[in-house]
């Protein structure tokens, strides 16, 4: 067995092994996984315009008018007219002066922090930010000074041994957890000490604040941010990502961000779909107050069937379980009888930490959510129980194949 075989081997035995799955058709609350038709709980396709006719067709004539590809990248020849129309309406949509595209959210996070992070500063990440922030502050030049999660004091205390010009980053609804920055203190503990401050709104535009602008503006902070990052691959549907902020702090991310210096453009079917998905959310705000209904529903009804959920109001809902094994039994078990919710586990989120990670939609329906809640419930109960009775010498094969069983038989009583 070479190295590689033993990493997979130890993977599959820690029961953090991973797998691609297949889907057919489009990002919509029913899909075909596998070639089976499943309800669809874990998309980021938060307002269900991925596969709304007027993307489609906004996406599918870019391609026709532009082509698939830019061809090179921003500061080559790689900077198209559709580039510049999306850039002009996100920067007007966030209420900031200027905006630039990236080609993903992760590349627009590295390039902003290392971007804006010099040599004798300081950046100060949330300990539950995302990946794509972590990543940029190893690129940094800056040392990192990681504040425990949501904790002003912990921030305040950082702050105080702070040279001027550090910059604070942070998620405003973090991916995994489904809470919300603090991000009043955040911005008074940054005007205080002359700190930048980051945004990444990723998974809070189009889900929150007024017409879906993100929980800055339900704060009324955007204006009192340095950077807001965002993301074109979640609830508007495309794929890419965006920085606004100030003309001269986009000037200089253009001259300075490595990520959007070496990387080609992102293509102009997808900045068209986003394009279009985003004239629908300004025209069509109740989708916003829809996915908020549908966040509320399936608390309750998570609640009511007995499944522990966190506080909170938004459309991530994080079901903690703990082991990784029994995550994984809990999400094949629920799969079995027609609802796909991820197993989410290390390094994604701490040791210990596994949870399974249900998302909704605008476009689910209360039955759906209803019988949804139920399937998942039953899963986590029984796979809990199957955990907790297992023969302390069984094999961690068989304890996962037992657990799965277990939980398929009482997923079929609920449904």
């Amino acid at each position: 067995m070479n190295d590689i075989e033993a990493a997979l081997e130890e993977l599959r035995d820690l029961g953090l092994y991973r797998s691609t799955r297949l889907i057919s058709g489009p990002q919509g609350p029913q899909v075909l996984l596998d070639g089976r038709p499943v309800l669809l709980l874990c998309s980021n396709n938060y307002l269900g315009l991925a596969d709304h006719p007027r993307v489609r067709e906004a996406a599918a004539d870019a391609a026709m008018r532009w082509g698939v590809g830019a061809g090179a990248s921003r500061l080559v020849s790689g900077t198209m007219t559709i580039h510049g129309t999306l850039e002009e309406r996100l920067a007007e949509f966030q209420s900031r002066e200027s905006c630039v595209l990236f080609g993903s959210g992760y590349l627009a996070n590295v390039g902003v922090i290392s971007a804006l992070a010099r040599r004798d500063s300081i950046v100060f990440s949330d300990a539950l930010n995302h990946a794509s922030i972590v990543d940029g502050c190893r690129l940094a030049r800056a040392e990192t000074f990681v504040y425990q999660h949501c904790d002003l004091d912990h921030l305040a205390w950082g702050l105080e041994k702070a040279p001027p010009g550090c910059v604070i980053v942070t998620d405003s609804l973090f991916s995994m957890t489904g809470d919300l920055a603090p991000l009043s203190g955040i911005v008074e503990l940054a005007e205080r000490h002359g700190a930048r401050v980051v945004v990444d709104e990723a998974h809070a535009i189009g889900a929150m604040g007024p017409g879906g602008r993100g929980a800055l503006a339900e704060a009324g902070l955007e204006d009192r941010v340095d950077v807001i990052t965002g993301t074109l691959g979640k609830a508007l549907g495309s794929y890419g990502a965006f920085a606004c902020a100030s003309s001269e702090i986009v000037a200089y991310l253009v001259n300075v961000a490595r990520t959007l210096i070496f990387s080609t453009a992102p293509p102009p079917p997808a900045l068209a779909g986003a394009l279009a998905a985003l004239e629908l959310l300004v025209e069509q705000p109740r989708r916003v107050e829809k996915l908020q209904a549908n966040a509320a529903l399936m608390r309750a009804e998570l609640t009511s069937a007995g499944a522990e959920v966190p506080a909170g109001r938004t459309q991530i809902i994080p079901l903690v379980i703990g082991d990784a094994e029994a995550t994984v039994a809990v999400s094949v078990a629920a799969l079995a009888h027609g609802v796909f919710v991820q197993a989410i586990r290390p390094p994604t989120v701490p040791a210990g930490g596994s949870l399974l990670r249900v998302t909704l939609m605008a476009s689910h329906t209360a039955s759906e959510l209803t019988r949804a809640a139920g399937v998942i419930a039953a899963a986590i109960r029984q796979t809990r129980m199957g955990f907790a009775s297992a023969d302390p010498g069984e094999s961690s094969k068989k304890k996962r194949k037992r657990s799965r069983d277990d939980g398929d038989a009482a997923v079929a009583h609920a449904a």
